[in-house]
């Protein structure tokens, strides 16, 4: 009698046993798999980090000494939104060359005004292709500014034409709230059914990006002092 019951206690034992031993598997195959799930989105989404935040924390790390104290800022640092400009320029066949030159001269006329660096290439690209395609009576203006009925604004040079637009896009549009890509087309060009915005919004988010598509998939209405200085 006594051997049967301790033959039935093993039996128990071990039934008990495995399905322990069969529940701790399932958990940690659960656990594993929720985890690896877990570092798969994390550095799938690390990877679509914006290309502009990866540059500009790269020249951060760069420029730290040896106590770790900054030497320069990162707006000291312009080589990073400098590339991107240039190449935007280089991808379009902008004549506006060299392009790492007139990368950084759009950086230093952004920073001037207080403007995100990426507004006057995105303009530029919509009114004439990034000045290939300028008026004949003003070969130099690229943005498409001061041209109307009245008459036609000239430069000595694309940088003065960028000049003098930044000086009045401050001015009379962001100082005035006009702050976002939307609301500069409704006095920049009001005859615009909103394809200016969408076209300067595309392009601000491919200079952001460095790349043609996601500029087209991840527009928004950009505001305009994003990335100003």
């Amino acid at each position: 009698m006594n051997k049967n019951k301790e033959k039935k206690n093993n039996i128990f034992f071990q039934l008990f046993s495995s399905l322990a031993w069969i529940s701790f598997s399932t958990a940690v195959i659960i656990v594993a798999s929720v985890a690896y799930n877990y570092l798969f989105q994390k550095e799938e989404g690390d990877n679509e980090q914006l290309v502009l935040s990866q540059i500009l924390e790269d020249h951060q790390l760069n420029n730290m000494d040896s106590a770790g104290q900054r030497v320069l800022s990162i707006v000291e640092s312009e080589d990073a939104r400098a590339e991107l400009i240039a190449k935007f320029l280089e991808r379009h066949s902008s004549p506006m060359t060299p392009h790492d030159y007139y990368g950084q001269k759009l950086v230093e006329i952004a920073d001037r005004h207080g403007l995100d660096f990426r507004l006057l290439p995105a303009i530029a690209m919509q009114e004439s292709n990034l000045c290939r395609v300028t008026n004949s009576q003003a070969p130099n203006n690229c943005l498409g500014f001061g041209i109307h009925s009245r008459g036609t604004l000239d430069f000595e040079d694309y940088a003065a034409g960028f000049e003098r637009a930044a000086r009045e896009l401050k001015q009379n549009y962001i100082d005035q709230g006009l702050d976002t890509v939307d609301l500069i087309e409704s006095k920049y060009t009001p005859s615009s059914n909103g394809s200016w915005a969408n076209s300067v919004n595309q392009w601000m988010a491919e200079i952001r990006y460095d790349d043609r598509d996601l500029g087209r998939s991840e527009k928004i209405n950009s505001n305009v002092l994003e990335y100003a200085n």
